[in-house]
């Protein structure tokens, strides 16, 4: 299934990655926060860790992105977003927990515009249950539409859920 049922070991999976991204960032200046669908109690969701890395300095950036360099991501841009890096693993990389745990990784300023959205909407669907059920509901009627298929699931919600995540944004 594309859309799983909620469970908590997503939370300890997000503690286990930032357990061993905040090794690999020591000496920066940062905050690490659990965003996306999985960090929603009770929100069922692709099973992928959407992580945002925060850093308040300008000049934190070329730190964080070295100290990810060495725990073997690449910097792949904002891919079309921007104020949000995106950082994915070398595939010839072997770290037990930073390789098993299927994750997003993203570097954001503290004054992102996405950054903010990011945490907005979490927190908002963590404190309205109407809010997640809703979204919860629109999701698992695209993973249908999208026959299971993640690309076309991917563009579908782009182009379905993109008007509510904004109204809930804006509230």
């Amino acid at each position: 299934m594309l859309i799983e049922k909620y469970t908590a070991d997503w939370i300890r999976a997000f503690e286990l990655l930032k357990f061993e991204i905040a090794k690999g960032l020591r000496g920066t200046e940062f905050q690490i926060e659990h965003v996306g669908s999985t960090a929603v109690p009770n929100l069922a969701a692709k099973a992928i860790i959407d992580i945002d890395i925060i850093y308040e300095k300008a000049t934190e950036f070329e730190a964080i992105k070295t100290g990810l360099i060495n725990l073997g991501y690449f910097h792949n841009g904002d891919q079309g977003i921007a104020q949000r890096e995106v950082f994915k693993r070398i595939t010839s990389s072997n770290h037990k927990i930073l390789d098993g745990i299927r994750h997003h990784l993203y570097v954001c300023q503290a004054t992102s515009n996405e950054l903010k959205r990011h945490i907005l909407f979490r927190d908002f669907l963590r404190n309205n249950d109407w809010a997640r059920i809703e979204y919860e509901a629109k999701k698992y009627e695209l993973a249908m539409k999208a026959r299971q298929d993640k690309k076309l699931y991917a563009e579908l919600k782009e182009l379905h859920l993109k008007d509510f995540v904004n109204s809930i944004v804006e509230k």
